[in-house]
């Protein structure tokens, strides 16, 4: 059940009440029967879980990114071939 903030505005007591959805807001003050107002503030939410951040529906992006990786591993290949001393050091 959602808490509610009440506030009189006769003699500015304030508190919480918990109540249902369909129960009637409350008018009258318990501690002098002026008039409530319902206090309204920022309600704090978190995200939790995948799906809620701009990285969570980028994972196409990546995959990209690894086939650009696989050129560069093959040209690392023909480099031996080219030159004695690149061959040398492949060897060790």
């Amino acid at each position: 059940m959602p808490t509610y903030s009440y506030k009189c505005t006769v003699c500015d007591t304030a508190f919480d009440i918990q109540q249902s959805f369909t129960d009637a807001s409350l008018t009258e003050c318990p501690t002098c029967e002026g008039k409530l107002r319902k206090l309204f503030s920022a309600v704090g939410v978190t995200f939790n879980g995948s799906g809620f951040y701009r990285n969570d529906s980028r994972k196409a992006e990546k995959s990209p990114a690894k086939k650009s990786e696989k050129p560069v591993s093959s040209s690392s290949t023909a480099a031996p071939s080219g030159g004695a001393s690149s061959g040398a050091s492949a060897a060790s």
